[in-house]
């Protein structure tokens, strides 16, 4: 049944979702928006200075769901800052994020919306399928809750379910890096609260493309271990440590 819409005018989920020429696959990731059971939600896409027709089929959305936001920038800055003008932009009680090329099953919401009533900020599990929704790797189960020290370890929390009550939590931003941007906010809520929890259920699609930097770890080494020594202050020895264990654990998460 779907979450009728409350009485105030204000939306109850702000969806945040960057997009850089993404027509090929933002029309699957805005259906399954509409195809949520909760109706009462916003789309605030930020198009990153796109040079194929992603805005065009966005504002032809647009027009006619007026749920869907479109804001066209002028200049590329990256996912860091599109991110960020959709959470200045977000008006609702709740904040979550989907990428341009990423699903969600038509529950994400209700169930993300229900876990967070009890935690403030939540997460789910997801599946792992290649650009044609292919298997591609094993489902990713995250874990029933995790710390801060848990996420400098392993970063369990994925963009495209992460689920935060900032009426309670309020808003924060993202490190404006090139990468690790999630990574930076999550971090910054669990410096406050003790864990985010998990949702073991799978949610939503991961899309793995054939060009994702996520997926060559070797050339993320340099930006992790910049993110913790710069952004998170660490020390060379805490450094070492937490860069030891990310990469075991990106190990056996890519492994199958």
């Amino acid at each position: 049944m779907a979450i009728k819409k409350p009485i105030s005018d204000r939306p109850l989920v702000s969806i945040v979702t960057p997009s850089f020429n993404s027509e090929k696959f933002i029309a699957e990731t805005i259906a399954s928006v509409q195809n949520q059971t909760v109706t009462d939600w916003e789309m605030l896409i930020v198009d990153d200075a796109s040079s194929d027709d992603t805005v065009a089929y966005i504002q032809k959305l647009q027009a006619e769901d007026t749920r869907i936001k479109c804001f066209p920038l002028t200049e590329n800055k990256g996912p860091a800052n599109a991110r960020n003008l959709g959470i200045k932009q977000a008006q609702g009680i709740y904040l979550t994020f989907l990428d341009a090329d990423d699903i969600w099953f038509s529950e994400f919401l209700e169930t993300s919306i229900a876990e967070a009533k009890k935690h403030r900020f939540v997460f789910a599990s997801y599946r792992r399928l290649d650009e044609n929704l292919k298997p591609y790797l094993s489902d990713f189960i995250v874990p029933r809750k995790v710390s801060y020290t848990d996420i400098l370890k392993s970063n369990s929390i994925s963009c495209l379910t992460a689920f935060l009550d900032i009426e309670k939590l309020g808003k924060k931003y993202m490190p404006l890096i090139q990468k690790r941007q999630d990574m930076g906010l999550w971090l910054q809520y669990l410096k406050e609260i003790d864990f985010a929890h998990g949702i073991q259920k799978p949610l939503a699609i991961y899309r793995i493309r054939r060009n994702s930097l996520s997926r060559n770890k070797k050339s993320l080494l340099k930006y992790q271990w910049k993110f913790y020594r710069e952004v998170e202050g660490l020390s060379f020895i805490d450094s070492v440590y937490y860069m030891s264990c990310w990469a075991y654990k990106g190990f056996i998460k890519y492994r199958n």
